[in-house]
């Protein structure tokens, strides 16, 4: 259950009454998540406070779940001897992911107070390009020898496993740290002491190289229900693992970022209500003002079919309509590509079976629409002329265009190396609006001038 608030008051109520006993006994039974969610909440003198009171066993458990913010303001508070308990004990991926987050000299006096070990794996992961395999693994996986017997094996568990992340999938490798295969706990429990790992161990499995993206090495984790992924350098050696916990946090980060760009914002790391307002305003200001500069297209179109519609007013009257539905057709369109890119889906190569099956639901969905909205123009304003034909004709040509245009841009940002979630509806719809306009006023002025 998460945090609740008169949780957060009694342990407020605790830290006033200086009853340190008390609050260490209702930490004991709290989770590290809600633990860090409590003293998040705090105020910061009491918040330092709360964490110095907890068991020193699970400092570091804690410490992980702190937000980037938080992690800081306790760096800069405790001891340089309470600093390397913590980062010590910290899993080397949260140490990394850590000290990516903070300036220049909490990175040195981090770095300075780890020991050796721990200091050279983070340098060593720091070293991996952003957004890398790399950089979101972890080290500490269990290492097994395809010679051991299944009682070696379980024994070699027992000794080193508290220092491990996950010990439930170990991994054998040879004498030069090549990936050979992977084994499971349940089958050692159930396989017979004095069997070899190389007659159990699976040989065939999913792994990933560290230079690889971190989202494609989280999507294929979770494509093939794992609970680690073994990762690879360029030689094969094993050099670490992914666990699902990592991967649902790029997963969680990565839709977040094609959300915001989705959404003509540039993407934030921090929560949106811990970051400032002038933040937030220069996120959205750029692309609000591209798309204004952009949307001056329109304006420009509309000038040079001025002599249409001076002639024909009621044409004017039309147009949101037209505009808003070519838009959101276009905006369909763009969002299932998207997605199924996102999910492996549909490849660039398939550009032309994509837009082939776009355009033919473009023109089912086309027809209906420009059906009813004659009818209806009918209906509503009886003798038009020629003009509900001209509005039915140019929402056929509107929707067929936007879902054309809906699907193709998506794969061709994936083609020039863009994120596809760029060509989303904010630009999508500026550019169905410019064409849609040029269809509409091209129709009128054939059928009726």
């Amino acid at each position: 259950m998460p945090i609740q608030r008169q949780d957060v008051e009694y342990i407020t109520e605790l830290l006033n009454e200086r009853n340190y006993k008390v609050l260490r006994s209702v930490f004991d039974d709290m989770n590290s998540v809600d633990l860090a969610s409590a003293i998040e909440s705090l105020p910061q003198e009491q918040a330092l406070i709360a964490f110095r009171t907890l068991p020193k066993e699970t400092e570091a458990e804690v410490f992980a779940e702190f937000d980037s913010d938080m992690q800081q303001k306790i760096v800069e508070a405790i001891t340089d001897t309470e600093l390397s308990r913590i980062i010590d004990d910290l899993w080397v991926d949260d140490a990394v992911d850590m000290i990516e987050e903070m300036p220049a000299q909490l990175v040195n006096r981090v770095l300075r107070n780890s020991s050796p070990e721990t200091r050279s794996l983070i340098n060593q992961f720091l070293n991996y390009p952003e957004n890398s395999a790399g950089s979101v693994m972890t080290s500490e996986f269990t290492k097994l020898s395809k010679d051991m017997t299944v009682k070696e094996a379980i024994e070699h568990i027992r000794k080193v496993g508290e220092d491990r992340e996950t010990i439930y999938t170990c991994y054998v490798i040879d004498a030069d740290r090549h990936l050979e295969g992977k084994v499971t706990v349940k089958e050692l429990l159930l396989a017979n002491d004095n069997e070899l790992i190389k007659n159990i161990m699976e040989t065939e499995q999913p792994f990933t190289v560290t230079t690889d993206d971190r989202e494609d090495a989280a999507k294929l984790l979770a494509k093939y229900d794992l609970i680690a992924l073994p990762v690879v350098d360029a030689q094969n050696h094993l050099v670490g693992i992914i666990t699902i916990d990592d991967a649902l946090d790029v997963l969680r980060e990565e839709t977040t970022e094609d959300f915001h760009k989705m959404a003509a914002i540039s993407p934030s790391e921090k929560p949106y209500l811990k970051t400032s307002v002038f933040r937030l305003a220069a996120n959205r200001f750029v692309w609000l003002l591209c798309l204004m500069l952009s949307g001056m297209v329109t304006g420009a179109i509309l000038g040079s079919y001025e002599a249409v519609y001076s002639s024909i007013p009621v044409l004017v009257s039309f147009m949101p309509m037209l505009t808003g539905t070519g838009g959101n057709a276009g905006s369909q369109s763009s969002t299932m590509v998207i997605r199924g890119m996102a999910l492996g889906e549909i490849k660039v190569s398939d550009i032309f079976y994509v837009v082939w099956k776009e355009f033919r639901i473009s023109i089912i969905v086309g027809i209906i629409l420009a059906a009813a909205n004659y009818i209806r123009l009918l209906i509503m304003y009886g003798n038009l002329g020629l003009i509900p034909l001209v509005v039915a004709l140019a929402q056929i040509g509107a929707i067929i265009m936007a879902k054309t245009i809906g699907s193709i841009l998506p794969i061709v940002a994936k083609m020039l190396k863009i994120d596809p979630a760029i060509m989303a509806a904010p630009l999508i719809t500026t550019i169905v609006d410019a064409v849609t306009l040029v269809l509409y006023y091209s129709i009128a002025g054939k059928l009726l001038m």
